[in-house]
Protein backbone atom coordinates (compact mmCIF):
# COMPACT_ATOMS: atom_id res chain seq x y z
CA UNK A 1 0.00 0.00 0.00
CA UNK A 2 2.79 2.33 0.73
CA UNK A 3 4.10 1.78 -2.69
CA UNK A 4 1.16 2.78 -4.38
CA UNK A 5 0.79 5.56 -2.23
CA UNK A 6 4.53 7.32 -2.84
CA UNK A 7 3.68 6.06 -6.83
CA UNK A 8 0.25 8.40 -6.56
CA UNK A 9 2.19 11.72 -4.61
CA UNK A 10 4.93 11.15 -7.25
CA UNK A 11 2.85 11.40 -10.26
CA UNK A 12 0.19 14.11 -9.02
CA UNK A 13 1.39 17.37 -10.55
CA UNK A 14 -0.04 20.17 -12.08
CA UNK A 15 -0.10 18.66 -15.10
CA UNK A 16 -1.67 15.63 -14.34
CA UNK A 17 -4.80 17.55 -12.45
CA UNK A 18 -4.97 19.54 -15.82
CA UNK A 19 -5.76 16.44 -17.82
CA UNK A 20 -7.50 14.73 -15.36
CA UNK A 21 -9.68 18.07 -15.75
CA UNK A 22 -9.99 17.73 -19.50
CA UNK A 23 -10.68 14.31 -19.36
CA UNK A 24 -13.60 15.16 -16.90
CA UNK A 25 -14.57 18.05 -19.34
CA UNK A 26 -14.22 15.48 -22.20
CA UNK A 27 -16.79 12.87 -20.63
CA UNK A 28 -19.24 15.54 -19.56
CA UNK A 29 -20.39 15.91 -23.39
CA UNK A 30 -21.37 11.83 -23.03
CA UNK A 31 -23.77 12.82 -19.94
CA UNK A 32 -25.10 15.71 -21.28
CA UNK A 33 -25.82 14.27 -24.59
CA UNK A 34 -27.22 11.53 -22.65
CA UNK A 35 -29.68 13.36 -19.88
CA UNK A 36 -30.94 15.42 -23.64
CA UNK A 37 -31.72 12.20 -25.55
CA UNK A 38 -33.44 10.29 -22.61
CA UNK A 39 -35.49 13.32 -22.27
CA UNK A 40 -36.17 13.35 -25.56
CA UNK A 41 -37.02 9.91 -25.97
CA UNK A 42 -34.43 9.94 -28.99
CA UNK A 43 -30.87 10.27 -30.04
CA UNK A 44 -30.38 14.10 -29.81
CA UNK A 45 -27.26 16.14 -30.10
CA UNK A 46 -27.71 19.13 -27.96
CA UNK A 47 -25.59 22.28 -28.44
CA UNK A 48 -23.74 21.99 -24.94
CA UNK A 49 -22.42 18.54 -26.21
CA UNK A 50 -20.66 20.71 -28.51
CA UNK A 51 -18.88 23.13 -26.02
CA UNK A 52 -18.02 20.58 -23.26
CA UNK A 53 -16.60 18.50 -26.32
CA UNK A 54 -14.36 22.04 -27.27
CA UNK A 55 -13.44 22.73 -23.81
CA UNK A 56 -11.93 18.82 -23.11
CA UNK A 57 -10.30 18.69 -26.47
CA UNK A 58 -8.50 22.59 -26.10
CA UNK A 59 -7.25 21.22 -22.56
CA UNK A 60 -6.24 17.49 -23.29
CA UNK A 61 -4.76 18.98 -26.80
CA UNK A 62 -2.60 21.58 -23.94
CA UNK A 63 -1.92 18.53 -21.88
CA UNK A 64 -0.61 16.61 -24.73
CA UNK A 65 1.85 19.49 -25.99
CA UNK A 66 3.08 19.14 -22.63
CA UNK A 67 3.71 15.51 -22.60
CA UNK A 68 4.82 15.82 -25.97
CA UNK A 69 2.52 13.13 -27.22
CA UNK A 70 1.93 13.39 -30.69
CA UNK A 71 -0.91 10.84 -30.89
CA UNK A 72 -2.88 12.99 -28.61
CA UNK A 73 -1.40 16.34 -29.96
CA UNK A 74 -2.96 15.04 -33.64
CA UNK A 75 -6.21 13.73 -32.49
CA UNK A 76 -7.37 16.56 -30.02
CA UNK A 77 -6.12 18.89 -32.77
CA UNK A 78 -8.32 17.32 -35.56
CA UNK A 79 -10.90 17.03 -32.61
CA UNK A 80 -10.74 21.11 -31.68
CA UNK A 81 -11.55 21.77 -35.31
CA UNK A 82 -14.09 19.70 -36.14
CA UNK A 83 -16.05 20.85 -32.64
CA UNK A 84 -15.24 24.70 -33.95
CA UNK A 85 -16.37 23.95 -36.56
CA UNK A 86 -19.72 22.73 -35.38
CA UNK A 87 -20.45 25.71 -33.56
CA UNK A 88 -19.66 27.77 -36.23
CA UNK A 89 -22.60 25.42 -38.06
CA UNK A 90 -24.79 26.18 -35.33
CA UNK A 91 -24.24 29.72 -34.80
CA UNK A 92 -24.40 30.78 -38.45
CA UNK A 93 -27.68 28.92 -38.70
CA UNK A 94 -28.67 30.31 -35.82
CA UNK A 95 -27.78 34.27 -36.97
CA UNK A 96 -29.21 33.41 -40.33
CA UNK A 97 -32.54 32.05 -38.65
CA UNK A 98 -33.25 34.94 -36.26
CA UNK A 99 -32.15 37.98 -39.34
Amino acid sequence: MQQLMNWVVAHLTLWTFIGLFGQAMFMMRFVVQWIASERAKQSVMPEMFWYFSLAGGIIVFVYALHQQDIVFILGQGLGVFIYLRNLYFIHKHRFVRDV
